[in-house]
């Protein structure tokens, strides 16, 4: 029997024709997946629907890192980047390395359209600042945009350079051009970006009447400012205590930590005001159940004035004025005579006026009235007995004419008039 030659022929011509309609066509510059079907010390064959597996060379395995080598095994899907298509039956050149780095620019100018932040790592330094790649693509960041350099000595700089090789850091993208390999980073950028959002992220997370923590970065004459974790509040000086405050120092100190109140948080100009002292008790809210007119109470005296002294009461915020009259039942010149600032006394409660907030104290008040001076009271007694003659006489004159009534009033007036003349 005949053999149909035309019908193997035909059937082979079928399958080569299927196989070419599945074949996909490369062209240089391609990025497309494919399955690793084989790694050897010196090459990758990949799978991307060739007749013929594409070759991953050695030379383009060694500028992957350590992580994405690892990954590289029989069965992984990988995407690669075509730099040689397949031609007379020589194997596609493939590049693992170039897909990745494509993917990484893509990455970076998504960033520069975006305004928005990516991480790189660093790999080496020279004088000028350091190496740092973001995914395959090296870049460069000057010395003078890294946020550890600033103010350092030239040798303190290569320490921290150095130190930096390994790091994982935020930053901005500067410059960059895809074609031309070119890549500006910024680390000090991207930390005044990354505080803003921090900032802002505070910010709405503030309310009124929150209690927050925080570490008091500077002290002024009107009040003191904390460090809330990336915002500054104020605490205004009427705010640190219940007390008079004559210096926001008396409360507080640079660098330590306070729980504060909060009182405001102005969101369109980024301010927060703070308060401490509405963490405590408003004294003068119990003043008036705690005390009376007439307690005698210790002191300690905290300002001396020119019209008086303040003191405070002992284990209470408040303080009341002892002014100069009740300081002494002498005359006193200056109160700095007879008190002093830090000096402590017991002293009578002689007025309480809660709604003003004002307690008027009394040093004079628990002393004793002095004796008058001897030759003060020689002659007080002098002035006495005469003032007695003067008495008896009149009376005398005054018994004689009785009988009339009038009479006693003519001489009383008499006697004026003769001691005139």
């Amino acid at each position: 029997m005949p053999t149909d030659s035309n019908h193997t022929s035909n059937h082979v011509s079928m399958e080569d024709w299927l196989d070419a309609i599945n074949t996909v066509l490369l062209e240089p510059g391609q990025i497309l997946e494919g399955i690793v079907m084989q790694v050897t010390p010196n090459e990758v064959l990949v799978d991307v629907g060739t007749k013929a597996e594409g070759i991953v060379p050695r030379k383009d395995l060694e500028r992957l890192s350590e992580d994405v080598r690892a990954g590289i095994v029989e069965g992984a899907t990988v995407r690669v980047y075509v730099v040689r298509p397949d031609e007379d039956d020589d194997h596609a050149v493939l590049s693992i390395y170039r897909a990745l780095q494509n993917e990484d620019w893509d990455l970076i100018e998504a960033a520069i359209a975006n305004n928005s932040l990516i991480e790189a790592t660093v790999t080496g330094f020279n004088r000028g600042g350091v190496l740092a790649h973001v995914g395959q693509v090296r870049g460069f960041i000057p010395a003078s945009h890294l946020t550890c350099t600033q103010g350092k000595s030239s040798q303190e700089r290569v320490r921290l350079l150095r130190e930096l090789v390994g790091e994982r850091i935020h930053v901005k993208v500067l410059d960059a051009d895809r074609r031309r390999g070119h890549l500006i980073l910024s680390q000090r950028e991207a930390e005044k970006q990354l505080e803003e959002r921090r900032r802002r992220e505070l910010l709405e997370r503030l309310e009124e009447g929150q209690i927050v923590r925080g570490v008091v970065t500077n002290v002024t004459d009107f009040g003191a400012f904390v460090d809330l974790g990336g915002v500054d509040g104020l605490i205004h000086i009427s705010e640190l205590s219940w007390n008079r405050v004559s210096h926001p120092s008396e409360i507080v100190q640079v660098g330590s930590e306070v729980e504060v109140y909060v009182l405001r948080v102005d969101h369109e100009r980024q301010r927060v005001g703070l308060s401490l002292k509405r963490l405590q008790p408003e004294p003068w809210s119990q003043i008036a159940e705690k005390y009376k007119v007439g307690d005698e109470v210790d002191v300690t005296i905290t300002k001396v004035v020119d019209f008086g002294a303040f003191a405070r009461l002992e284990g209470e915020e408040i303080e009341g004025l002892i002014h100069i009259s009740e300081l002494a039942h002498g005359h006193v010149n200056k109160p700095s005579d007879v008190v002093s600032e830090g000096q402590k006394l017991r002293v009578r409660i002689i007025r309480i006026e809660p709604e003003r907030k004002r307690i008027g104290l009394s040093l004079k008040a628990l002393q004793a009235v002095p004796e008058p001076p001897a030759a003060a009271q020689e002659d007080t007694t002098t002035e006495t007995s005469a003032s007695q003659s003067v008495d008896d006489s009149t009376n005398g004159e005054a018994v004689q004419d009785r009988g009339d009534g009038s009479g006693a009033t003519v001489e009383f007036a008499n006697i004026g008039a003769d001691d005139s003349n």
